[in-house]
């Protein structure tokens, strides 16, 4: 999930990722021109693309030829259970379920969880290798422990998936997460939609983004939702701002402050302190749900009411539906993880049966930024949602990924039956 001047300096040295939207690399459009019966014959799954994953699992089972093929072990480390509930919640059951439905048996992978501890990452990455892997699929805590681990790997002939975050370091290496570039832009266009239908005047921005300290995809959230919100000005590779700025749209950026690690309390403190500076704030963005969180508690303690000051976020939490639906936050960006455990998995079976992947999943690259050491990469990006009141029920309510029923409990049954939502 540093004070704010060193901090803004360290991230200029951190690797992050800058997501390419033009297309495949040259490497990744090579396998994008074999035709479905070559990808057949190979063992690839004719048609497999990063659009083939749905909440059923049913493109796992058509994985379990190349599950025979393979040999070795794939190994899995969460980062975490603190920065997100989700690696608990759901990444490490839904990665479970679709090893099993590709047909591997209980020897055949591990899921393990580092604790938020480096030396944990490194250590559990090294015995996975130990064990027998082929493929290793990690979420770096950090940038700095994702090239011990990455240096590691390719010196014992082992192939690499960063998950969800990126790390430039390495060969054979290869990046699974959803479009973080593109989840800022949801952030950004749907704060200023919230900015219009909410009916703020003159609008004086405060922006509290993410851990750019330690998560490269911070900095990839705040490009998106500053090329949307500023345009071209913002034109900075690590997606910060400075004063003044304004837009087209007479929009004005009072402050614009990281969260150093992603600690809630400590966005809340950086709020807090920004608002008694600069009252005028009269609408804020935020990089996630947990520091939406702590803006919104900060607000109504000070008596706003619903829809007055907008606030974003991403990770589609229970409180940040709640939220959503009482009017004290405009949306949140949606990933389905379903999607991104079963986007690794297939990759790493199609590895570890020594086959190349078809340019159909690996569909994209991350890049190092300027002036930051490291390679290109190729990547299979997924495609996040933006979740309003209108969508909820057709999105996170319909995958279960949020139960209608607590959900309700907590907000009424007449909101929810009022966003379409059966109690």
């Amino acid at each position: 999930m540093s004070p704010l001047g060193s901090g803004h300096m360290h991230r200029l040295g951190v690797v992050v990722a800058v997501l390419s939207l033009a297309g495949l690399t040259a490497a990744c459009s090579s396998t994008s021109t074999s035709s479905s019966t070559t990808s057949a014959s190979s063992g690839v799954p004719a048609g497999l693309t990063t659009s083939s994953f749905n909440v059923n699992f049913t493109e796992m089972p058509k994985l379990k030829s190349l599950e025979s093929a393979g040999s070795g072990l794939v190994g899995v480390i969460l980062p975490d259970t603190t920065s997100s509930t989700r690696y608990v919640n759901f990444d490490a059951p839904y990665l479970m379920k679709a090893f099993q439905e590709a047909g591997y048996s209980a020897s055949g992978y591990k899921i393990d969880n580092a604790g938020g501890v480096d030396a944990t990452e490194l250590a559990d990455a090294q015995a996975d290798i130990t064990e027998g892997a082929k493929v290793l699929v990690f979420d770096p805590i950090d940038s700095t422990v994702g090239g011990q681990i990455q240096s590691y790997a390719q010196s014992h002939g082992v192939a690499v998936i960063s998950y969800d975050r990126a790390t430039f370091t390495g060969t054979n290496t290869y990046y699974v997460s959803f479009n973080n570039f593109k989840v800022g832009q949801l952030i950004g266009q749907g704060f200023m939609d919230c900015v219009s239908s909410w009916n703020v005047s003159k609008p004086q921005v405060f922006e509290l983004d993410g851990g750019e300290d330690t998560d490269p995809n911070a900095v990839s959230f705040a490009q998106g939702y500053n090329s949307v919100i500023w345009g071209a000005q913002y034109g900075n590779a690590s997606g910060t701002l400075s004063t003044p700025l304004t837009n087209g749209a007479g929009y004005n950026l009072v402050a614009d402050q990281i969260t150093p690690g992603w600690t809630n309390a400590t966005g809340a403190t950086i709020f807090q302190q920004a608002f008694t500076a600069h009252p005028t704030i009269n609408a804020t963005v935020e990089a996630n749900d947990g520091l939406a969180n702590v803006v919104i508690g900060d607000l109504k303690a000070k008596g706003v009411g619903a829809k007055k000051i907008p606030t974003t976020g991403q990770d589609a939490t229970l409180q940040g539906m709640e939220w959503i639906l009482q009017g004290f936050q405009c949306g949140s960006v949606y990933k389905p993880i379903y999607e991104e455990a079963q986007d690794a998995v297939a990759l790493a079976t199609i590895l570890r049966a020594g086959k190349t992947p078809p340019g159909s999943l690996v569909n994209s690259q991350t890049t190092p930024p300027k002036n930051v050491a490291g390679s290109a990469q190729p990547a299979s990006l997924l495609t996040p949602e933006w979740v309003t009141t209108a969508n909820m029920n057709s999105t996170v309510i319909a995958d279960k990924f949020i139960d209608a029923a607590t959900l309700c409990t907590a907000v009424g049954n007449a909101v929810c039956t009022g966003a379409g939502i059966t109690p």
